[in-house]
């Protein structure tokens, strides 16, 4: 990037075909193929995606235009012009194009000032837009926490830059290490929904870590490891481990079985995660044989008596728990899924 990276606040773009002019307000991201900027248009506030690679311009276009003609879904922000931008005196004349300003929080900053239990809440409604995404028959293919924002009121995460979407079957275009599971040893770089799926694990592992880190010799194994060893990962193991070893043929499959990981009870959370454990320590045996040592003394009809409080309990914590999940559920469905 020559142009496209030294853009000033207060600078007017002009569009040399279209006459539409834009007045840049501040940097939003730089990348591989240009830079966005906050721009002021005639009818309010716009993202300015700038770069000297005209082929990327367009390429990118193609797919904002493509995903607006998926009727009845949002699959990235809208394109309002596309243009190229001629500063007049023999210099270099960059393209650019102008989307939707999607306002709301980097996923990483929502999460630290949220809480992780957010995490999960995010990776649904990040699942269901992937699965419209690979219908329409494309892949995102930089799938990181830098490329996703979180809207409020109410709280949504949205996909933002669209500059690695690749069509299915097609190898991918963008690279960041930690997210591509070329990177990991486990899959290869060609676009199928499985390598969106992964980097969705990814991100629940780089949320759930709170950071980044390198791999070793036994890629697999240390992902494994972190998974275990962070609880809010430990509850949805089983999903983000298929994931990481591509048993996800569409996000739809992934996301359902989240739903239902999250939805269990966690009865055997604490002895599982005894077992797995660093440290070697097994949990301790569940007290029924104290109890089990007074059956001779206790009478017939304190049995009765104490069986009648053990199922009024039971009853009790079993109305608590299905009301608290089923507010959840309709909480998800009515505000949170896409």
């Amino acid at each position: 990037m020559k142009v496209a990276d030294k853009i000033l606040p207060g600078t007017k773009i002009k569009g040399k075909w279209h006459q539409n002019e834009y007045t840049v307000i501040k940097s939003l991201g730089k990348g591989a193929n240009g830079a966005v900027y906050l721009v002021q248009r005639s009818s309010g506030l716009a993202a300015l995606k700038l770069s000297d690679n005209s082929m990327s311009i367009t390429s990118e276009v193609n797919v904002l235009k493509h995903f607006s003609k998926v009727q009845g879904k949002n699959l990235g922000p809208h394109l309002f012009d596309t243009d190229d931008w001629d500063q007049g005196g023999g210099s270099p004349v960059p393209s650019f194009y102008v989307m939707e300003y999607i306002k709301g929080v980097p996923f990483l900053d929502f999460v630290k000032a949220r809480g992780a239990e957010w995490v999960p809440v995010l990776m649904l409604q990040l699942l269901g837009s992937l699965s419209n995404l690979h219908e329409a028959g494309w892949v995102f293919g930089d799938l990181k926490p830098e490329n996703l924002i979180v809207t409020d009121s109410p709280v949504t995460v949205k996909i933002i830059d669209v500059g690695g979407t690749t069509g299915i079957g097609r190898s991918i275009k963008e690279y960041t290490e930690f997210f591509d599971r070329g990177y990991w040893g486990m899959g290869s770089r060609k676009a199928d929904p499985g390598y969106d799926l992964f980097a969705a694990a990814m991100i629940a592992v780089n949320a759930g870590c709170g950071g980044r880190f390198l791999k070793n010799s036994e890629g697999e194994k240390l992902l494994f490891e972190k998974i275990d060893s962070v609880p809010l990962l430990y509850k949805q193991r089983s999903v983000l481990r298929k994931a990481l070893k591509g048993q996800y043929a569409k996000a739809e499959e992934m996301k359902k079985e989240l739903l239902r990981c999250l939805a269990e009870p966690e009865k055997r959370q604490t002895s599982s995660m005894g077992r797995s454990s660093r440290s070697g320590q097994k949990t301790a045996s569940p007290p029924p044989k104290r109890h089990s040592a007074q059956k001779k003394p206790v009478t017939k009809r304190k049995r009765s008596s104490g069986g009648s409080h053990s199922s009024s309990g039971w009853m009790d914590t079993f109305i608590v728990v299905s009301g608290v999940f089923i507010l959840y559920a309709l909480y998800i469905y009515h505000f949170l899924l896409p």
